[in-house]
């Protein structure tokens, strides 16, 4: 993957820096176990770089091809990946490959632990439940060696990286509002806080009136989800921030959603996982 420190590519230039407003963000701009519980790297100088942060891909092999295409294209120093590679979608493997070439650190989220030891499927919904199994049967004892050596947390270039929420990554906590974001402030030391898990795109500041991701504050930002968004939006979605600047973008973009629903239907699995997929629900 290329990594360079700048570019003049029209998926950048098409993103305009992300906006919050309350709570909820969702961008106006369309572009078309036994693992160590964290990283941690505090070096007294953290030199900027701009990241690309993936999450929720859940096997859902076209998204990730098409959004890992545009990020080469843009350009970025490092990428990180904030768990649920697997699950819902019918290509594990194959995104647990591209994860493994692409990514600079990985987190592990309720569905890999899922998936790689039977542990938590009965928690799953019955439509997860269903594609967890079929997962199961796709990984060999590789690859859920491999999920279990992902962190719960990793914390790098002054961000810190969970699937969930950082005060207890695998109780599996959703951030849907101002005062349960809040209370994650505590548990996070870095400017920036990424967290996926709900699939929504969003940006929440430890103020109140702060409109923008911009340096002098703290922010948790959710970058969406690759394979299965659920803001009403079916486009892949993730973020690209730049350290030195604070400069946050919410990425969107169609893939070839009627081939994963293809595949979802010729591997057995439930139509309602196949209409989430054109709904973004």
């Amino acid at each position: 993957m290329q990594r360079t420190n700048g570019s003049s590519n029209p998926v950048e230039n098409a993103c305009r820096r992300s906006e919050s407003s309350g709570f909820t963000f969702r961008t106006p701009v369309d572009c078309t176990s036994d693992s160590a519980s964290s990283i941690r790297s505090t070096p007294q100088f953290v030199p900027p770089v701009r990241l690309a942060i993936i999450s929720d891909i859940h096997s859902n092999l076209e998204a990730l091809q098409t959004a890992l295409r545009a990020i080469e294209r843009v350009g970025v120093d490092r990428m990180y990946c904030l768990g649920d590679v697997v699950g819902y979608n019918a290509n594990p493997v194959e995104c647990m490959h591209l994860v493994a070439e692409h990514c600079d650190g990985v987190v592990v989220g309720n569905h890999d632990l899922a998936v790689a030891t039977g542990d938590g499927i009965e928690q799953l919904p019955p439509d997860a439940q269903k594609a967890a199994r079929h997962n199961q049967e796709l990984l060999s004892d590789t690859h859920r060696e491999e999920i279990l050596s992902w962190p719960d947390e990793i914390v790098e270039h002054d961000c810190t990286f969970v699937h969930a929420t950082p005060d207890e990554p695998r109780a599996w906590k959703r951030i849907n509002s101002f005062p349960a974001a809040k209370r994650q402030f505590e548990h996070f030391d870095t400017p920036v806080c990424f967290v996926g898990h709900t699939h929504v795109p969003s940006v929440v500041s430890d103020r109140l009136g702060v409109l923008k991701v911009r340096p002098g504050h703290r922010f948790m930002i959710n970058p969406g989800s690759i394979g299965q968004p659920r803001d009403n939006n079916p486009k892949l979605s993730f973020a690209l921030f730049d350290t030195a600047s604070m400069q946050y973008r919410n990425v969107r973009l169609d893939y070839d959603m009627e081939t994963t629903a293809r595949k979802l239907q010729a591997a057995g699995l439930p139509d309602r996982l196949a209409h989430r997929l054109l709904e973004g629900a």
